[in-house]
């Protein structure tokens, strides 16, 4: 697996696995300020994975 691919894998599965257990998430049923930055972080991964692959969908 290159860097990009680790890097989109990583940012995913950080961003899932706040939203299913932060407390302000669930509760509100709307993404908090921390779920906000955890999803900005795997558009810039999938965006740099998809430059890296010439625009190649991201797997998973």
């Amino acid at each position: 697996m290159s860097a990009v691919d680790e890097a989109l894998a990583n940012a995913r599965t950080t961003y899932e696995q706040h939203v299913q257990t932060c407390r302000q998430c669930r509760a509100d049923g709307a993404a908090c300020a921390v779920a906000k930055v955890h999803l900005r972080t795997y558009n810039n991964a999938r965006r740099d994975h998809l430059r890296a692959t010439g625009g190649a969908a991201p797997r998973g």
